[in-house]
């Protein structure tokens, strides 16, 4: 569907909104009706709507429409994709080898980029 950048942003930009995030946190304890979602909230349901919109074309929330309601639930596989991935960065992050800047770089290198210093290096 996305490459992991693009999925990480599509589904944290989604979730970066406090009203969005409050829904999810609402749907992590089980399917829930449009109406009961908006009761929590002090706005309209067309606001709602909008939310909504945006957290189901992210991949985050799945919606089913029953009669007259549609009722809400997190869309599992999305959150499982984005645990992976948060999985790997943790590890890559834990694993990562703590250099200071430039250790690696050659004497060349190190006088061309960020942490050059402010004489050339000298050779011994």
């Amino acid at each position: 569907m996305y490459d992991d950048t693009a999925f990480a942003v599509v589904i944290f930009k989604a979730m970066a909104d406090e009203t969005r995030f409050e829904i999810i946190k609402m749907l992590s304890q089980g399917e829930m009706c449009a109406c009961k979602i908006l009761e929590k909230f002090n706005f309209t349901q067309p606001t709602l709507s909008y939310h909504m919109r945006i957290l189901t074309a992210a991949g985050l929330v799945n919606g089913a429409r029953e009669g007259a309601w549609i009722w809400y639930s997190l869309n599992r596989e999305t959150f499982e994709k984005a645990e992976r991935l948060m999985g790997a960065l943790h590890q890559a992050a834990a694993t990562a080898k703590q250099v200071p800047c430039c250790e690696e770089y050659s004497k060349a290198a190190a006088e061309t980029h960020c942490c050059a210093p402010d004489e050339p290096l000298q050779t011994v």
